[in-house]
């Protein structure tokens, strides 16, 4: 038996060259929807019937999308030749095989007889997946009927047993993938709720096990076909993730418009189109005008398909491990029905309302108590529950009745289990019953790099990190619904911490809290961000820094609170968001700001280094993430230290500068910037050197840092006069780059300026730097020269 393989051309590699390839020898039609993918089926099928001479015993099987004639515009082909035992096998096989490779076609390709095909499928749920999709294409049609034929009674015969196999390796693929609702750049074929899922749901329709293709899922599976033809095009080759760059583009292609923008966000955001003349004409004006695509739309709308597919087939599976498992029944013969909550009971692994709720009149909170106890227990919610919570569960009063905001409280603080019973809630329309701030939120996209789930999610995600930290605060209650609401003023004109703040106090009076506490939500999402750019972009041992955030803090019940608010929204947000480094100087903040609300005295800053201000000169000691150097004094100091850094592949997180008794020190924070370390002795030898001059290691900074400038949007500087005790603050907005702490410094030292701390905070792929420099700094042409300098030198 040959085992199947996916090889491409050699030169063919599937690419957008390879396109022409296929056009010219195949004669495969472009075009975006069902239309096109069918006559792209039936080109395929036509060129491969004339690649297989007419023989009995013999047959050219077509599987996968193919198989399916959802052909997608760069997708490969998945085929089998079945055959009888007849001879010369391998040489049809070869006949049909090196001219599809020979066209540039990616192929998955397998020769078996009907025994061995089934044989593969018994041992192997995807291939018995796969078998389900075959169709016939030329040859011996009687054969290849056989095949089908046998394949579908047997997965109709043993699905029950298969499906919690196959559940098992879909659930490490959505570990894998994510959750095609919720993220920025999904996978459309791969992420829970894509189109592999779809498969998945036809499958399990075949079986008869639950009317798993709704007339909702077929049509949330057309619109990600043809999302990914969309994407196929636009991008010129076959590739299944959608990426932010590339989603108004295929938006475009799919008519999906981009508003007139506004002067603000024309600003904030780029104007991609389609590529003209494709996508069978959506995308452009009568007069051959771009059409400017709306990608928010597109993930909005790809967020609410795979939404759909991920509902169906939960449902599927719970539906196979009924049918599997049996029901179980008491000593009476009925099936058991375990209360689990007021009105709430366990029915074969589901959440059903107690007979007694649905027979008397609703209570507002039932939907909030339904969907904490799904929550507690992990148990999901059975469609037909939320079916009736969503017809006849009636609106909730202002304010809410105490039981319903213990429910939410509950319902937010019960851990894994809060994000499954959210989801479930918001696709039956209870959310939005609860919260109608929610509908502005759901699905709305973040365009910074370092998020990584939609605006929805991330708030659901935060209030799951938060509760890690409930028993690390006062009130844990509004710690949980400060995370849920801490970006709700994204999507508004203004800064979201600012806007957000009187939404979230409208949501918490209609809540029903007291006047004390909406106010408190309030402060946590307006100050939700100031630890973090306070501790990364601020000088801690400054005086004035602890006593500004201490004014606005107020008192320690809010510092607590936003404390661990800040770290449950960095582990919410992505990995790049958080790193230990970071998690550092916030405790540092915090620890200091509490000295000062407790005390009322400011702490004193620290002492400097006793080992750099004895012994001979030079001193450099490495000690993990620090660098510390002491030299004479002298101008540009900073900037070699900086520099010699940077030639280590170290990124500075923080600098700080001080002299004492003509000593000048400099201390930094780094980290490796692609990982690993560098060797200990030689950036300690090359230290030495720097700070005493040598011509050499100077040569190779200004070599290396010329060669790595920054490109992109255009650096911008800001002035902050008040935000230091005896400097001003200087905070350079840039694309970060290798080398740039040390040409920024040197400028700055070439105007005279003494630099006595930098902070170094990086978002992705900008930066946020600012540098303390010593005096008052009055006049402004002096501060414009300065700017021009530092701008010059990004």
């Amino acid at each position: 038996m040959t085992s199947s393989t996916t090889t491409t051309a050699s030169g063919h590699p599937g690419n957008g060259d390879a396109r022409g390839v296929v056009d010219e020898v195949v004669g495969v039609p472009a075009g975006i929807g069902a239309t096109a993918r069918a006559a792209r089926a039936d080109a395929y099928d036509a060129w491969l019937r004339g690649l297989l001479p007419a023989r009995d015993g013999v047959a050219l099987v077509a599987v996968g999308g193919l198989g399916r004639r959802q052909c997608a515009p760069y997708g490969d082909l998945d085929l089998l030749l079945l055959h009888a035992g007849v001879p010369g096998v391998d040489d049809l096989a070869a006949g049909i095989w090196y001219p599809v490779w020979d066209a540039g076609l990616r192929l998955d390709h397998s020769v078996r007889t009907v025994a061995e095909a089934l044989s593969v499928a018994q041992d192997d749920v995807k291939v018995a997946l796969g078998l389900l999709d075959a169709r016939f294409v030329a040859g011996d049609e009687a054969l290849a009927a056989q095949l089908t034929r046998t394949a579908t009674d047997h997965w109709r015969r043993t699905a029950v047993r298969q499906l919690p196999g196959l559940r098992e390796i879909t659930g490490a693929r959505w570990e894998t993938h994510g959750e095609l609702a919720f993220l920025l750049e999904g996978d459309l074929k791969e992420a829970a709720g894509g189109l592999r899922d779809v498969g998945i749901l036809r499958a399990v329709a075949i079986a008869g096990i639950t009317d798993a293709l709704r007339p909702a899922v077929r049509a949330a599976h057309l619109r990600l076909l043809d999302t990914r033809d969309a994407l196929h095009t636009q991008v010129g080759r076959r590739v299944d993730r959608l990426v932010a760059q590339e989603r108004d583009g295929v938006a475009a292609l799919l008519g999906l418009r981009q508003p007139q923008p506004d002067a603000s966000d024309a600003a904030q955001r780029p104007r991609v189109v389609g590529r003209p003349g494709e996508g069978g004409g959506s995308d452009a004006e009568p007069g051959g005008e771009a059409v400017i695509g709306d990608g928010d739309a597109l993930l909005r709308r790809v967020a609410g398909d795979a939404r759909t597919v991920r509902h169906a087939l939960d449902d599927a599976f719970r539906a196979a491990d009924r049918l599997h498992a049996g029901r179980r029944r008491g000593a009476d013969g009925r099936p058991v029905r375990r209360p689990v909550a007021r009105d709430v009971v366990e029915h074969d692994g589901e959440l059903v309302l107690a007979r007694a709720a649905i027979g008397a009149r609703p209570d507002p909170s039932l939907s909030l108590r339904v969907a904490a106890a799904a929550a507690a227990t992990r148990l999901p919610i059975a469609r037909a529950t939320c079916e009736w919570l969503a017809a006849y569960c009636p609106p909730l009063p202002t304010p809410w009745p105490a039981e319903a905001r213990a429910a939410l409280i509950t319902l937010l603080g019960a851990g894994p289990g809060l994000v499954t019973a959210w989801e479930t809630c918001d696709r039956y329309g209870l959310v939005d019953g609860w919260l109608p701030e929610w509908t502005r939120l759901r699905s709305r996209p973040q365009h910074n790099p370092v998020h990584r789930f939609t605006l929805d999610r991330h708030l659901v995600q935060t209030a799951y990190e938060a509760s890690r930290h409930t028993r690390e605060v006062d009130r844990p209650d509004l710690l949980l619904l400060g995370a849920l609401l801490h970006d709700v003023g994204k999507g508004l004109s203004g800064d979201h911490s600012v806007v957000g703040a009187p939404v979230a106090e409208a949501v918490a009076a209609r809540i029903g809290l007291p006047e004390h506490e909406v106010a408190l939500i309030g402060s946590l999402v307006r100050l939700h961000l100031l630890l973090p750019d306070v501790a990364t972009r601020r000088d801690l041992a400054d005086p004035k820094t602890i006593a500004g955030v201490a004014a606005k803090v107020g008192d320690t019940t809010t510092l607590d609170l936003l404390h661990a608010l800040v770290r449950a929204d960095a582990v919410a947000t992505g990995p790049a968001a958080w790193s230990d480094w970071k998690g550092r100087l916030i405790a540092e903040l915090v620890a200091r700001v509490r000295t000062t609300l407790d005390t009322g005295v400011l702490p004193e800053p620290p002492a400097p280094d006793p080992a750099l201000v004895a012994g001979p000169l030079p001193v450099v000691h490495l000690t993990g993430d620090r660098v510390a150097v002491a030299a004479a004094d002298r101008r540009g100091l900073l900037a070699t230290v900086a520099g010699c850094l940077a030639l280590h592949r170290l990124d500075v997180i923080s600098a700080d500068a001080s002299t004492v008794d003509g000593r000048a020190l400099v201390e930094f924070r780094v980290q490796p910037r692609y990982g690993l370390a560098p060797d200990p002795i030689a950036l300690a030898a090359d230290l030495r050197r720097a700070v005493a001059g040598d011509v050499s290691v100077t040569q190779r900074l200004r070599g290396r840092a010329l060669a790595a400038r920054s490109e992109g949007a255009a650096p911008r500087v800001v002035w902050h006069r008040e935000a230091a005790t005896d400097a001003v603050v200087l905070e350079l907005r840039a694309a970060d780059a290798a080398g740039l702490l040390y040409r920024v410094t040197g400028a700055l030292d070439e105007t005279g300026a003494q630099v006595r701390a930098a902070r170094i905070s990086t978002l992705g792929a900008d930066v946020v730097d600012a540098f303390y420099l010593v005096g008052g700094w009055p006049d402004a042409a002096t501060r414009a020269e300065v700017e021009a300098a530092v701008l010059a030198a990004v």
